[in-house]
């Protein structure tokens, strides 16, 4: 979990307590490679369907914790990371398997030359693992990978009918995961590629994408012809995090705790974050392309970015910062402290005006990236649009507690298998008063609050979970 962020009084002169006691944790860390007389590996980070390299930033903040250089972690972000209905068909604003996979080709080469021809590990989540062995498989990926952790990949498919959409790559019984899990020259029941070390992570049955049934596709009562194993593979190392959902077998401290044992040997000093007195954020503003969100930059968007007062979400003066960014996307550097509150505003063209709020920012990042959302429709509007959002996770009910503006449980999230990461809070009056949220999962808990701004301004505002 992330340090307590509640404000503490600090003597001048004095190094602050918890900046102490962050300092010691990575010095514990660092200590470990130092008496194992080994250089951290580098690390390419691969997100999934949808997604983007922003979901590994807590993941990189426990790496850094225990003592993992940050120049030699690399989250990896796909342009186009939403995959085609059909691979063999050109789709707009959409990849195919092979795209992604000349897109690792090229990161990999990169990383490795930047750090002398190390080896690299490749962490993957659902789609972003896919692209993982595809490279390793059939790009040249074997003589410069490691390792290879694969967090709920669809390994065996999320349905397997040779008959359903049998071009998707996430057809268990098509083309491209048959030949997948049939390497060349392989024993009966290997499923990987020889020469590097596999491993992994899935939920015991709680992986919406791993079902027996077909209601996750929108098919209730349809066989998919998939196991809640169907992440696992022969030949790999394979883990079982119990109750964790499809997220959480890559973004959860359980899921760091796995991935960082397989690489080093040994268990991590620590999953707590350690707290930098002065984190630096950067990132990039994303939008929609050709119909589909897309990780591709928006040049000509502004970002702005308040303090925030934690239990009503006023701002605290002027705007800290304040950028248009260019053909990069990138909107930063921006300089904040430990436990302040904030609030980002995205001004995009096509888009609608986003306002994302967060807890503190414990450590610094590049990761900080933010997609400006779909303009409203004009008709029809509610006075205030308000999304509690989980990145990392997804909200399973009775496992979590998720409260939004007072409502336990919010509308729209279903009990049993964790499935949306999402719930929406549309007002049909109050625009311009706050609403909180707080989410609770065993040892996790945040709590944040926002400003319901006007819809009619076309305003969208999210409330977004570190966890």
């Amino acid at each position: 979990m992330i340090r307590n962020l509640s404000p503490l009084r600090f003597f001048p002169r004095f190094l602050p307590f918890r900046a102490l006691i962050s300092a010691l944790g990575i010095l514990l860390g660092l200590t470990q490679f130092i008496a194992a007389e080994e250089t951290p590996p580098p690390i390419v980070f691969v997100h999934g369907n949808g997604d983007t390299a922003a979901l590994w930033l807590t993941t990189a903040w426990r790496f850094e914790t225990n003592g993992w250089p940050r120049d030699r972690l690399h989250a990896l972000d796909l342009p186009l990371p939403l995959a085609r209905d059909d691979d063999g068909v050109a789709q707009p604003g959409r990849s195919s398997a092979t795209e992604l996979a000349l897109r690792l080709q090229a990161e990999v080469a990169r990383v490795s030359r930047l750090h002398g021809g190390a080896k690299v590990v490749m962490v993957g989540n659902s789609r972003g693992g896919l692209a993982i062995r595809n490279y390793i498989a059939n790009f040249g990926g074997a003589a410069l990978v490691s390792h290879a952790i694969l967090g709920g990949s669809p390994n065996h498919g999320v349905w397997a009918n040779a008959a359903l959409r049998p071009g998707s790559e996430f057809n268990g019984a098509g083309p491209f995961l048959t030949a997948l899990n049939s390497p060349p020259g392989a024993s009966p029941g290997i499923e990987v590629t020889p020469g590097v070390r596999w491993l992994t992570i899935r939920s015991d049955q709680n992986d919406k994408f791993a079902q027996p049934d077909g209601v996750w596709m929108g098919a209730k009562g349809m066989p998919t012809g998939v196991t809640y194993d169907g992440p696992a593979l022969g030949g790999a190392t394979n883990v079982i995090l119990r109750e964790r959902d499809h997220r959480e077998v890559s973004y959860h401290a359980e899921a760091f705790t796995e991935t960082y044992r397989f690489v080093t040997g040994r268990s991590p000093a620590t999953t707590e974050i350690a707290e930098e007195p002065a984190p630096t954020l950067n990132g990039t503003v994303t939008g929609f392309a050709g119909g589909s969100q897309t990780n591709l930059p928006v040049p000509g968007a502004t970002v702005e970015i308040f303090a925030v007062e934690p239990t009503t979400g006023a701002r605290i003066g002027p705007a800290k910062h304040r950028a248009t960014v260019g053909d990069d996307g990138r909107w930063g550097p921006f300089s904040t402290e430990a436990r302040t509150y904030l609030e980002f505003v995205i001004t995009a063209p096509g888009h609608a005006i986003t306002h994302i709020y967060r807890t503190p920012f414990p450590r610094s990042s590049d990761l900080v990236h933010l997609r400006a959302e779909r303009s409203l429709k004009a008709e029809g509007r509610p006075a205030a649009v308000v999304i509690l959002t989980r990145p990392r996770g997804y909200f399973g009910l009775p496992r979590d507690e998720v409260v939004l503006d007072g409502k336990n449980p919010p509308a729209g999230i279903p009990a049993g298998v964790a499935g949306v990461s999402t719930t929406r809070l549309e007002l049909t009056e109050g625009a311009g008063r706050s609403v909180s949220a707080k989410f609770r999962s065993g040892a996790i808990s945040e709590q944040l609050t926002g400003v319901a701004w006007p819809a009619e301004e076309n305003r969208l505002v999210f409330l977004e979970l570190h966890h």
